[in-house]
């Protein structure tokens, strides 16, 4: 599927240690502290600049992957012939060749969009746009409540960066029995997510969510929960809160949204193996 080009900073460090002025605390404490790298990462089709997202220099191949099908430039990985990632003067370009009638509905949508960390919507020129029809997801059971809670307590060992930084998002994948199969992070939540899409596509392809739940260390927005019915994800869990468009795009996907997962706890919004209301079904 793709490759890597020479040029690849695939040991590009995603942190950096830098000069700090601690005030308070311990007195005395060393003035040095890790920070988290965060560089623009263009998405670059054929030839053409689609996107500039600011986003961790790390798993940039699961990244590409999994951005390109959640938003809709790809609609199977077998699209994408060619990739490569190269450092640019200002950040990192990843050039992919795709298929062609991907790049004609490109250009014919395309629009121009500058990421950042805390939404994924800058630039979108309409509101159609902003929220798209969202894809029903294969029904899968609701996880019982020790699988969620199990997979929350081992979140944190799968976050080298967050524990370095305790400036990045972590999003994984866990089976059936609640552990952990895969984890990608990144500054931003939805890169965090697109880049476990990309490496779980990449490592299972057709069959990378047919059973599990995926868990997010951020807050279920209606854009995360759209990114996993894309793929095809039927049940998402979320630490912290899930806002009420997300509900509402869960319900009509038919995916199991879970929210303030927390020791001893969690928040069930939407159950997927519930039948739809006739409200959903009718949309």
């Amino acid at each position: 599927m793709a490759a890597t080009g020479p040029d690849s900073p695939k040991d590009f460090p995603a942190v950096r240690q830098t000069a700090v002025e601690v005030c308070g605390g311990i007195e005395g404490a060393p003035a040095q502290d890790l920070v988290a790298e965060e560089v623009p990462v263009a998405m670059v089709y054929n030839g053409v600049s689609h996107a500039v997202m600011m986003a961790s220099p790390c798993d940039l191949e699961d990244f590409a992957l999994g951005f390109s099908l959640t938003e809709g430039v790809l609609d199977r990985s077998d699209q994408l012939f060619q990739l490569d990632v190269v450092m640019a003067e200002d950040g990192i370009s990843i050039e992919m060749h795709i298929a062609g009638e991907c790049f004609a509905r490109l250009r014919e949508q395309r629009r121009n969009m500058t990421g950042r960390t805390g939404c994924g919507l800058c630039g979108t020129e309409s509101l159609a746009h902003a929220v798209r029809a969202i894809p029903r997801v294969p029904v899968q059971t609701v996880p019982d409540d020790n699988l969620v809670q199990q997979a929350l307590r081992n979140l944190r060992n799968h976050q080298p960066l967050q524990k370095q930084t305790g400036a990045t998002h972590g999003a994984a994948w866990c089976n059936n029995q609640g552990r952990i199969e895969l984890a990608r992070e990144d500054v931003g939540r939805h890169n965090a997510l697109d880049k476990l899409i990309g490496a779980r596509i990449r490592e299972r392809g057709d069959t990378a969510f047919d059973d599990g739940f995926a868990l997010i260390s951020s807050r279920a927005s209606f854009e995360m929960v759209q990114k996993s019915a894309s793929v095809g994800i039927g049940c998402l869990v979320a630490v912290s809160a899930a806002t009420a468009l997300a509900v509402g795009e869960a319900r009509k996907a038919g995916m199991t949204l879970v929210g303030f997962a927390r020791p001893g706890r969690h928040v069930i919004y939407n159950r997927g193996d519930d039948q739809p209301s006739e409200e959903c079904e009718d949309e």
